[in-house]
C-alpha cells in the first residue's frame, strides 16, 4: 500500500509572544475552512489553552508538537497521524521562532520543529507600532538561520488600509499576506501569562465567524495557501505498542473546566496500550466511576475551590479509592485537588481531598517555569527508580506544610542544572507539579497502565 499523500503545511510563528499567532491561526482556520478544506492544528510548547482556541476553530483536538519534551520522532509521528487525511496543517508557534529551551540552540523552539517537519514559516509581525521597520525586522529573522524557509509575513493589529499599504510597500521579501485590523472589541481574553481557556461560552461562535470574515476581507487566502509545503516528513523509527492485547483497563480522566489541562498524546499512549479513558467530573459527579486508575490532570482548581469542596460525596470517593490501592497520578491541579486545601491569595481556604498532608498555597506571583527533566529516586505508579521524563511547569502555587518524606522526583533543567526534588509518592499515588509528556519516555504510559490492569485483577474484574 502506498503511503499517505504529504500534507500541506504553513508554521504560524512571530518574533515574540503575544504578537497575535493565535488570532491569526483561529481566523485562518474558520476562513479556510468556510472554503471547504479540512484543516488541522497544532501547537509548539507546552502550551494547554492555544489549543483549546484551535478546536474551537476546527472543531477537532490540536495536538502539542513539543522538541525538547517529545524528541523528533515524537514530534513527526505525532503530526503525520493528526494530519492524515486533512488539506492543510497550521502550526502555531511558541513565543519568538528561535525561542526554545536554551538560550544557545533551537532545542525545544519553533524553529526547530520547522525544520523537522520541513514546513515553511509564515511570521506574524504586530505592527501597530511601526511601518516601514518592519523590514528590518523581517530581514533579520529571514538571515538568522537560513535552513528556515520565511514564506511570507502577516501584519497583525493594523491600524488602517493606508497603514497596511505602508507596510507592504516596506516587505517585498518575503511578500507580505496581508494583516488583520486591531478588533480589540474582539480580542481573545488573558489570564496570567496566557489566554483564558477556550469554550463556547469564551469564545462563542460569533467571535469566530468574525475573526474568519476579517481573514477573507484583509488576508490573501490564495497566497497562504501557496506558501504552504507537502514536502514528504521522512518517518523516524518510534517503539512499538502492544498490539491485539484488548482493553486491560479502565482509566478515569478528570475532565471539567477545573481539570483539562492534558496533552492528547498522554491518552492516545494509555489508550494504545489497552487503557480505556473514562471521564468524570469532580465539580458534577457524585462518585467516582467504576475505574481502576484515576488521572487528575491540571487547571484551575483554585477558581472552583468552593464547588470542590462542596462536593464531599465526591471527595470522599477519591479517598476511598486510594485507601484500596488505586493507582493514581496528578500533575499540578491534580496535585492540590489531592491536598488537605487550597489556600487562595487572599487567605480563604478551601477542604479538598486530603491524600497528601499539605496545602496548597496560592500566590500573586510565579513559583516555577520552565522546562524540566525529573529522575525518579522511587518506583511510583509510571515507572520504577531511576525512571526518567520530561514536562513543563507553570503554577502559581507551593505546598506549604508538608508532612509526608515521599519525594519522588529529582529534577534538572535542561542544561543539566539541578532543581532540586519535587512530586510526592505515597504508596500507590503520584503527584507532582510537573506536567510531563509521555513521549518523553514511551514506558511510562504502559508503566501505568500495568499497575490500573493489576488493580483491576485484584477487583475480581
Amino acid at each position: 500500500m502506498a503511503p499517505p499523500a504529504p500534507v500541506a503545511r504553513l508554521v504560524i510563528a512571530s518574533p515574540s509572544s503575544g504578537s497575535g499567532k493565535t488570532t491569526v491561526v483561529v481566523a485562518l482556520a474558520r476562513a479556510l475552512r468556510r472554503r471547504g478544506l479540512r484543516v488541522v492544528t497544532f501547537k509548539c510548547g507546552p502550551d494547554y489553552l492555544d489549543p483549546t482556541y484551535h478546536s474551537r476553530a476546527t472543531g477537532t483536538a490540536s495536538p502539542t508538537l513539543d522538541g525538547w519534551m517529545m524528541g523528533q520522532a515524537g514530534v513527526v509521528s505525532t503530526f503525520n497521524a493528526a494530519a492524515a487525511g486533512a488539506d492543510i496543517a497550521l502550526i502555531e508557534g511558541m513565543m519568538g521562532l528561535f525561542d526554545g529551551a536554551t538560550a544557545t540552540t533551537e532545542s525545544g523552539s519553533t524553529a526547530e520543529i520547522a525544520l523537522w517537519l520541513r514546513a515553511p514559516v509564515v511570521l506574524v509581525v504586530d505592527v501597530s507600532a511601526m511601518a516601514r521597520s518592519i523590514a528590518a525586522l523581517v530581514h533579520g529573522f529571514r538571515t538568522y538561520d537560513p535552513r528556515i524557509e520565511l514564506a511570507g509575513v502577516i501584519a497583525n493589529r493594523v491600524g488602517s488600509r493606508e497603514h497596511l499599504q505602508l507596510v507592504q510597500a516596506a516587505t517585498a521579501i518575503p511578500p507580505l499576506l496581508g494583516g488583520l485590523p486591531n478588533a480589540r472589541e474582539h480580542a481573545f481574553s488573558e489570564r496570567h501569562l496566557g489566554l483564558v481557556r477556550a469554550d463556547a461560552r469564551t469564545l462563542p461562535d460569533t467571535t469566530l465567524d468574525h475573526w474568519a470574515t476579517l481573514a477573507e476581507e484583509w488576508l490573501n487566502l490564495d497566497a497562504v495557501r501557496a506558501a504552504a509545503s507537502a514536502t514528504p516528513i521522512p518517518e523516524l523509527p518510534t517503539r512499538g505498542l502492544p498490539s491485539g492485547s484488548g482493553v486491560r483497563c479502565r482509566i478515569g480522566i478528570a475532565r471539567d473546566v477545573a481539570f483539562d489541562f492534558y496533552y492528547e498524546e498522554n491518552l492516545r499512549l494509555l489508550r494504545d496500550h489497552g487503557a480505556e479513558l473514562v471521564g468524570f467530573s469532580p465539580l458534577e459527579h457524585a462518585v467516582l466511576p467504576d475505574v481502576d486508575g484515576l488521572y487528575f490532570g491540571g487547571g484551575y482548581p483554585e477558581l472552583h475551590g468552593f464547588a470542590l469542596e462542596t462536593n464531599a460525596t465526591f471527595r470522599e470517593s477519591v479517598r476511598r479509592f486510594i485507601e484500596d490501592g488505586g493507582p493514581v497520578y496528578a500533575e499540578c491541579g491534580g496535585l492540590m485537588y489531592l491536598t488537605g486545601a487550597i489556600r487562595l491569595a487572599n487567605g480563604q481556604v478551601h477542604r479538598m481531598v486530603g491524600a497528601i498532608a499539605a496545602e496548597a498555597t496560592m500566590s500573586d506571583s510565579l513559583r516555577a517555569i520552565g522546562y524540566v527533566e525529573a529522575e525518579a529516586w522511587r518506583e511510583t505508579v509510571i515507572g520504577p527508580v531511576g525512571t526518567r521524563l520530561r514536562g513543563h511547569q507553570f503554577r502559581y502555587s507551593e505546598l506549604r506544610n508538608l508532612t509526608m518524606d515521599d519525594d519522588a522526583f529529582v529534577l534538572r533543567s535542561p542544561s543539566g542544572a539541578p532543581l532540586g526534588s519535587a512530586g510526592i509518592a505515597p504508596g500507590n499515588v503520584l503527584a507532582t507539579y510537573v506536567h510531563a509528556h509521555f513521549a518523553s519516555n514511551p514506558d511510562v504510559p504502559g508503566y501505568f497502565v500495568e499497575r490500573c490492569a493489576q488493580y483491576r485483577r485484584k477487583r475480581g474484574k
